[in-house]
């Protein structure tokens, strides 16, 4: 849902941005999104069914400039990989854009009903929405 949302509000500030999702556990490899977390993207009018599971490997930490962990565990799982302080720099929580959520984790859905879902995108369309106010500003 965050990959969906950073790339639809980039696209519509014209930011030229490249996105890419991953997890820290092996499970769902090659997966679409979660049927739910679909249904939730489509209530706002982006797509995220061509989206397949990935696990997180080393070399995206040198490929990318940013990499945003959903929570505490998946951060220290994903600075485990950091050969360096300065790529584990490159490592910061989603909701440390998030006003009044900075250091707290996106709660994880896959238990609850649509309304988890729900919950989980108003919580991400806040603080993506900061990320992406931010990248523009900085162009």
């Amino acid at each position: 849902m965050a990959e969906g949302l950073l790339r639809h509000l980039a696209a519509q500030r014209g930011l030229h941005i490249e996105t890419d999702s991953a997890g820290t556990g092996s499970g769902h490899i090659g997966e679409a999104p979660d049927p739910r977390a679909q249904a939730e993207m489509r209530k706002h009018g982006m797509d995220i069914s061509d989206l397949r599971a990935r696990r997180l490997v080393r070399t995206d930490l040198e490929r990318f400039d940013l990499l945003l962990a959903m929570d505490h565990h998946n951060m220290a799982d994903m600075l485990k990989l950091a050969p360096s302080p300065a790529l584990a720099g490159k490592v910061r929580l989603m909701l440390d854009w998030s006003p009044g959520h900075a250091g707290g984790d996106v709660p994880d859905p896959w238990y609850g009903g649509s309304a988890d879902f729900a919950e989980v995108f108003r919580l991400l369309e806040e603080a993506v929405g900061a990320l992406v106010d931010e990248l523009a500003h900085d162009i």
